[in-house]
């Protein structure tokens, strides 16, 4: 037995003859996963790496889940265009709160290690930093893809941005890390694990590479900074009807990679998708529902959007919001939650999913009346005080 036996699912693996020995040898393995709080939400992306790592916890391996409140404040430059918005401490330090909640829908925290990587960064000094980047040199990372593009198209790139790979290397030899999953965007970044652990006289951590879960555009993977997540802090109904919105070529991904449908099952959907495509979409959102907020939240989900989005009946229980002096249309929307961002609302007003009183909205700066009632997406209800 190798690693490739505990991950059947991944993209690629790049192991070594003794982290394959240790396996064969019975011995738990510590397997690492970091997350950046570049937004307060984990989403149903992280799942697909989340709900891996909880078998393996399954079966007693310790998992190292790493906040990256330090290299959150940089971003990682994977598959970015151009240099990041950098988040003070304080944005980062409020994002991180709730990761700790959120991970434990999937793993058992108490069983988890949960580390945040400031524990080490933050009481480096420079001659820290000197150190270890020594240890790289610059060719290695414009080798990268990310940045051979941008240099290429004479975009620049920020040295903070060149120590980012650096840094959430140096998190695998601070965490002794023996595996490295992540999606398939963050093979360069693992690698970096690897090489410096061999650096630093350690055994190099297998990389094991999973396939990125498409968001809700079905153009780009789904991601925080790209709006086009499904959070999974979202409501029943929310989650219910972002799913029951996704591409019908993107069904049997999401099945595969994010469910907890047994082997048996997939198949048996997989069939009926040819036939019936709608009714496996449903099926979709009631699991993932159900796996996060239970059966009775998914029964009044499946509920909710048969009523709402499909008869268009306005909810019977309707979110209510006290206007102020000065809210317009898009500060009353952020400022309710409703939506998670400015440009969201932006997006929205443009795409025609924003409506007051039936009528859709142009402006997203819009006056809106007392006693009004916003309408966003299909499914997303907002009453005026």
């Amino acid at each position: 037995m190798g690693i490739e036996d505990l991950f059947p699912e991944a993209q690629e693996i790049i192991s070594s003859k003794e982290i394959n020995e240790k396996i064969k040898r019975g011995e738990k393995l510590r397997v690492k996963l970091g997350a950046d709080p570049s937004r307060s939400d984990l989403h149903l992306g992280h799942s697909v790496i989340l709900l891996r790592l909880k078998k393996l916890q399954d079966k007693g391996h310790k998992i190292v889940f790493i906040v990256g409140d330090f290299t959150g404040m940089i971003g990682d430059p994977s598959g970015k265009s151009k240099t990041r918005i950098v988040l003070d401490r304080e944005q980062v330090e409020e994002n991180a709160k709730s990761y700790f909640e959120q991970i434990g829908k999937i793993l058992d925290v108490k069983n988890s290690e949960i580390v945040k990587n400031s524990e080490w960064f933050s009481k480096m000094n420079f001659e820290d930093i000197l150190s270890i980047s020594a240890k790289v040199t610059v060719a290695q990372i414009i080798e990268r893809d990310d940045f051979a593009k941008r240099l290429k198209a004479g975009n620049d790139i920020g040295l903070n941005e060149m120590m980012y790979p650096l840094m959430q290397g140096y998190d695998s030899v601070m965490v002794k890390s023996d595996v490295e999953i992540g999606g398939t965007d963050q093979k360069f970044n693992m690698i970096m694990g690897r090489n410096l652990q061999k650096k630093y006289g350690q055994v190099s951590q297998a990389v094991v590479t999973m396939p990125l879960l498409l968001g809700l555009d079905a153009v780009k993977k789904m991601s925080k900074s790209e709006d086009n997540y499904i959070a999974l802090n979202d409501s029943p109904e929310e989650k219910f009807g972002k799913i029951m919105s996704i591409s019908d070529s993107m069904v049997m991904d999401y099945i595969r990679l994010i469910t907890d449908f047994s082997h048996i099952e997939v198949n048996n959907l997989e069939k009926e998708f040819k036939s019936d495509p709608r009714s496996v979409k449903e099926k979709l959102a009631y699991r993932i529902v159900k796996m996060y907020d239970g059966t009775g939240s998914a029964d009044h989900a499946q509920d909710y959007f048969q009523r709402v989005v499909v008869k268009k009946e306005i909810p019977e229980e309707v979110e209510e919001y006290e206007s102020k002096d000065g809210d317009n249309l898009i500060s009353i929307l952020t400022n309710s939650n409703l939506v998670h961002s400015n440009s969201e609302v932006l997006r929205l007003v443009k795409q025609g999913g924003v409506a007051i009183d039936g009528e859709k909205v142009e402006n997203p700066y819009a006056a809106v009346k007392k006693g009004s009632v916003i309408r966003v997406g299909k499914r997303r209800y907002l009453k005026i005080k």
